[in-house]
């Protein structure tokens, strides 16, 4: 997972020009972002982390105050592309003119994020299988491993009050405490979510939070005994991966080339 901070890897559009890779203090456009969070949902899909239609993945529009990027309802991750996400307000209303329909109640957890935190320019949710599973335990993100160890006190616990509603604001706050500054959430009896400043960025940390997920549950399903390594050798693993300044920016790269072979309608 770690990376040489000066190495420069860029993939192509099809028509050649270059992907360039967005920095977090950077101004996107609109059309680009489109294409980032387009290929956002067809990796989740690729790698098997969809719900079906549900669950989103969001990304707040440069310049526009409270206007933000998702998937329109009813359809499924593989299906979306740059044009097909809806441009909605903060209550997950459309700002645009659309023929889809879009789901506010979905938008409501990505909407509290929004607003709390302007570093979280893209916020993702997933129902997965292992990340249920680990939603479903008492215990965070077990450091057994040393993708585990990158989210070690890096990710927030949000107890289970019912499916999310647009009209439950207190509901909003605690998700917003919860989080606090942290890399993402564990919704307990729900699933996962992640927040970054880039699209890349924040898918980076929600496939990664799915893999410790997995570890977790595979390593717990032997039944014998888990080793934790030294409080301090966990603290220097995941200090070594936040002194990495890529941020998932090579390996972001390398699957949207993938994607520009293999599904280059993401773009459309």
């Amino acid at each position: 997972m770690l990376s040489s901070p000066n190495s420069t890897i860029t993939g192509n559009m099809p028509d050649g020009s270059p992907h360039t890779p967005p920095s977090p203090r950077s101004t996107v456009t609109e059309q680009a972002l489109r294409r980032e969070l387009a290929a956002a949902y067809r990796l989740v899909a690729h790698f098997g982390m969809t719900d079906l239609v549900y669950t989103h993945l969001s990304a707040r529009l440069p310049g526009v105050r409270h206007a933000y990027l998702v998937n329109p309802y009813g359809f499924l991750f593989e299906e979306i592309t740059a044009s097909s996400l809806v441009t909605v307000d903060a209550d997950g209303h459309p700002r645009q003119p659309t023929a889809h329909p879009i789901n506010p109640a979905g938008f409501v957890i990505h909407s509290a994020i929004h607003r709390a935190r302007p570093d979280a320019a893209c916020v993702m949710h997933t129902h997965t299988i292992a990340g249920m599973a680990v939603a479903a335990q008492d215990r965070k993100i077990l450091p057994i491993n040393q993708i585990s160890m990158e989210f070690h006190d890096r990710i927030g616990f949000h107890a289970y009050e019912g499916l999310a509603a647009e009209d439950n604001l207190s509901e909003r706050e605690r998700l917003v405490r919860d989080l606090g500054q942290n890399h993402g959430l564990i919704l307990q009896n729900h699933g996962l979510l992640t927040v970054g400043r880039t699209v890349a960025e924040c898918f980076y940390r929600m496939y990664y939070l799915e893999q410790a997920c997995r570890i977790q549950v595979a390593a717990q399903s032997t039944g014998t005994s888990l080793h934790f390594p030294s409080p301090a050798s966990i603290l220097r693993a995941r200090q070594q991966f936040e002194d990495d300044t890529d941020q998932g920016q090579l390996i972001w790269q390398a699957l949207l080339r993938k994607l520009d072979r293999e599904q280059p309608d993401y773009q459309t």
